[in-house]
């Protein structure tokens, strides 16, 4: 086989840098390990910063996306029962939408399919050969066949775990790497919002987050200990528990209900540099993780997107590689950028083990600070409404 572009990974990065890439007329072909079904099993964020949604409108994948997102103006804190909101409309003029990963994934995979554009499900085995080189190919097997992929570039979309970063070699690439002493445990519940907006909460018991999914389907979240288990939490102990962590008001009108999906996920920051090598191209969790805090990573992802397809398409049909040549730079500058805001969100927020009473009344100083400043609540909306491209 050939192609102009092979995409690893089936992801939501992948599978959008795909659509982009065929309304320019860039053939590409998407090789995925797992089903599709599994790939729509993940359970994941779903807030939008406007980037990415408007990549999505020029996917042409935006139809459900418009009818179904709910447009978020602002975002509420809470500092124990101390509540304020940072408003997006007025401080930036620009707001989110929450819909969910799982949906936007949907999505790309039926306009994909109606397209008639190629996706390689169990391709097990990857491998990427001479991507330093003008011919560049990948290798897999499917249904106990060995097959061959040529192209003139490899986007390497398969994740933190994908065998993309592992190819460009150790002494070539710098990996940065933050590990929280905790995690979130989560919930998903067919009960309405307990609000209209997403509560961040900082208590002293520790980190708490109230999202949606829609008007009946509900994300809430606790910071829990590494060592947890999700056997450890029963849902009458997480409801609980989430009642303690947000203000009285939230607490004595939150609905609960049988949970439908529990999970505990670890947080890290990571970052890997450069994010090309040769003709590779590394986008979203293969080059960089942030902790979900500031809402970051499939919208990071997206970015570098948007700079891969437009270095793409400049080089397909205008002649010119200055986007590709610049690719690394340019991605890394906004995801470190990302970085830094996830990181801040996070402190401000968590509770950690070796947290001194100095640690907590900084941490409170800097809550009241953002609750009275007008220029620090714009500071964090700009950073959450999602940086310019």
């Amino acid at each position: 086989m050939r192609t102009q572009v092979v995409i690893i990974g089936g992801g939501p990065s992948g599978l959008l840098l795909s659509q982009l890439l065929l309304k320019a007329g860039v053939e590409t072909i998407v090789l995925e390990r797992k089903t599709r079904e599994y790939v729509l099993a993940r359970i994941r964020a779903g807030i939008l910063e406007q980037g990415m949604v408007n990549l999505l409108r020029e996917a042409d994948v935006a139809d459900r996306l418009d009818r179904e997102g709910f447009v978020h103006d602002g975002t509420l804190i809470a500092s124990d029962n101390d509540t304020f909101r940072i408003d997006f409309a007025k401080s930036v003029g620009v707001p989110v939408v929450v819909y969910g990963q799982t949906e936007v994934t949907r999505d790309l995979y039926d306009a994909r399919e109606a397209t008639g554009g190629e996706t390689v499900f169990e391709a097990d085995d990857v491998c990427l050969h001479d991507v330093k080189s003008d011919a560049p190919y990948v290798t897999f097997r499917k249904d106990g066949r060995d097959q061959r992929i040529d192209c003139d570039y490899i986007a390497g979309c398969d994740g933190f775990h994908g065998v993309s970063r592992e190819t460009i070699p150790k002494d070539v690439r710098q990996e940065f790497e933050k590990v929280y002493p905790f995690g979130w445990l989560g919930v998903l519940s067919e009960t309405p919002p307990v609000d209209d907006e997403l509560i961040y909460a900082n208590s002293e018991r520790g980190f708490a987050l109230c999202s949606m999914r829609n008007a009946n389907l509900s994300r809430y979240y606790v910071q829990c200990p590494l060592t947890d288990r999700v056997e450890d939490w029963s849902d009458d102990a997480f409801w609980e528990e989430l009642k303690r962590r947000i203000p009285e008001k939230a607490a004595d009108t939150l609905i609960t209900g049988p949970t439908i999906e529990k999970s505990i996920a670890p947080l890290r920051s990571f970052v890997t540099e450069p994010m090309q090598w040769g003709r590779l191209f590394l986008c979203g969790d293969a080059a960089h993780i942030v902790p979900p805090t500031g809402a970051k990573g499939l919208n990071t992802a997206a970015s570098d997107v948007h700079y891969l397809y437009h270095a793409l398409k400049d080089h397909y049909l205008d002649n010119s590689d200055k986007g590709i040549e610049t690719y690394s730079t340019r991605a890394l500058a906004r995801v470190w950028k990302a970085e830094r805001f996830s990181w801040w969100m996070t402190n401000l927020l968590h509770r950690f083990p070796e947290q001194s009473g100095f640690d907590r009344r900084m941490q409170q100083a800097d809550l009241a600070f953002l609750r009275d400043n007008e220029a620090a609540q714009q500071a964090m909306a700009e950073n959450y409404v999602g940086l310019p491209y």
